[in-house]
């Protein structure tokens, strides 16, 4: 059974949604975003990254940012800019890349079942960044970036979407990389009474991006909790904000990886201890691995296709068989002296949208000694690994499109 509830969104005003929506808080860097919004007041850059705005040798985590966070959003109400919906509604979110399409519902999320394990991640979390968004969320009053949610497909919630997006969008606009968002509103008491029914019939949630900011939200549900001696239990912090797709939609790529050095090593006593526990073949003109226990290696301005040798791991391991722990037990470890990728500063992770031509250009540039690309894990991997209690390595995941910020906002 999951809970999944309408909520009242702060949303943009639709003659300003274009200008509103951003891209999430951590995609970008500060100077990234702080470029991309200077000529644009109305961006949600202002609210998710309000560093922007500060001087830039001041501390991301220092109280003015959250501070400034919270002005910026209320200039943006004040302004009315922003708006909150007059009473609760589900919203359909679609996300349109070249030809790939996927259908949200955009609803509030159960913090007891987030706590309770129902809700399932597949990450653990580091502690300033879950620190951050505690503060912003506490800050700002409010979820200013939604969850990823998937759930096994279920044809019952999709025929109630596809009748809901027969009718007239509230939003259609396409963003600078080319990705079309379209938003329709669900107010209508049937759609809603049926989209929440069906919902209790989905066993299991799974996170596929947003680790941290389900994390801080049950985290300042639990302070909200202890603050309010009425507490009810149906007050807005305790359900998260979240986008729910059926797992058949979702497009996840590979999540490649760039390395500094190679820990004193030449070229070719590298290529020696790869040998130990890769097969290695040259040339390889795909650079990109095309199946599971594939991946690529680019190295001197060439690449190369290396495979697992078949004693080096356990098929029955649902970590240990995953390819990022394929690359990072027997390569990235013992080889590169990469032990702990969340926190090492000597390696670096690109998303798989950038392409084969950013893993080049980081080590033809002597900023990177080499690069490796990844084939990606399947959902079915994801949520076999979730269902067994565990947690997949460190970056293991990079899923496109991405979900824009500040078309939907949950206040507290």
């Amino acid at each position: 059974m999951s809970d999944v509830v309408p909520f009242r969104a702060v949303r943009p005003q639709k003659r300003f949604v274009e200008e509103v929506a951003s891209c999430p808080y951590d995609v970008v860097s500060a100077q990234e975003a702080r470029e991309m919004a200077k000529e644009n007041p109305k961006s949600f850059l202002h609210v998710v990254r309000s560093e922007i705005d500060l001087p830039p040798d001041m501390d991301v985590y220092d109280d003015p940012v959250y501070e400034t966070a919270k002005k910026n959003i209320d200039r943006l109400l004040s302004e009315d800019i922003l708006f909150q919906d007059s009473r609760p509604c589900f919203y359909i979110y679609r996300q349109k890349a070249g030809k790939h399409e996927q259908y949200g519902v955009v609803a509030g999320v159960s913090v007891d079942e987030y706590v309770s394990g129902r809700i399932k991640k597949h990450e653990l979390t580091l502690a300033a960044k879950e620190g951050d968004r505690v503060k912003h969320i506490a800050a700002v009053n409010a979820h200013t970036g939604p969850v990823l949610l998937f759930y096994r497909d279920r044809d019952s919630i999709d025929r109630i979407v596809g009748k809901i997006v027969r009718g007239r969008p509230e939003y259609d606009f396409t963003a600078d990389d080319g990705v079309s968002h379209t938003v329709w509103v669900v107010d209508d008491k049937q759609h809603i009474t049926a989209l929440r029914e069906e919902f209790l019939n989905v066993d299991s949630l799974y996170i596929a991006d947003g680790h941290h900011r389900a994390a801080s939200a049950a985290a300042v549900a639990g302070m909200r909790r202890a603050e309010n001696r009425s507490h009810r239990g149906d007050e807005g912090y305790n359900y998260i904000m979240a986008v729910l797709f059926p797992h058949n939609q979702l497009r996840i790529m590979g999540y490649n990886r760039v390395v500094k050095d190679l820990r004193g090593l030449s070229e070719v006593e590298f290529m020696y201890k790869v040998g130990e526990k890769f097969l290695i073949f040259s040339n390889f003109g795909e650079k990109l691995p095309s199946r599971l226990h594939e991946f690529g290696m680019y190295l001197d301005g060439r690449w190369h296709k290396l495979a697992p040798k078949d004693d080096i791991y356990d098929k029955g391991d649902i970590v240990g068989a995953l390819d990022v722990s394929l690359l990072q037990n027997n390569l990235l470890g013992p080889v590169l002296g990469i032990n702990d990728p969340g926190r090492d500063g000597g390696i670096d992770f690109v998303g798989g949208s950038a392409g084969m031509g950013k893993l080049e250009e980081l080590v033809d540039s002597g900023e990177f000694a080499v690069a490796f690309s990844l084939y990606p894990p399947t959902l079915t991997q994801m949520m076999n690994v979730a269902d067994a209690g565990e947690v997949m390595p460190p970056k293991s995941t990079w899923f496109e499109p991405k979900l824009r910020s500040g078309i939907f906002v949950h206040l507290l």
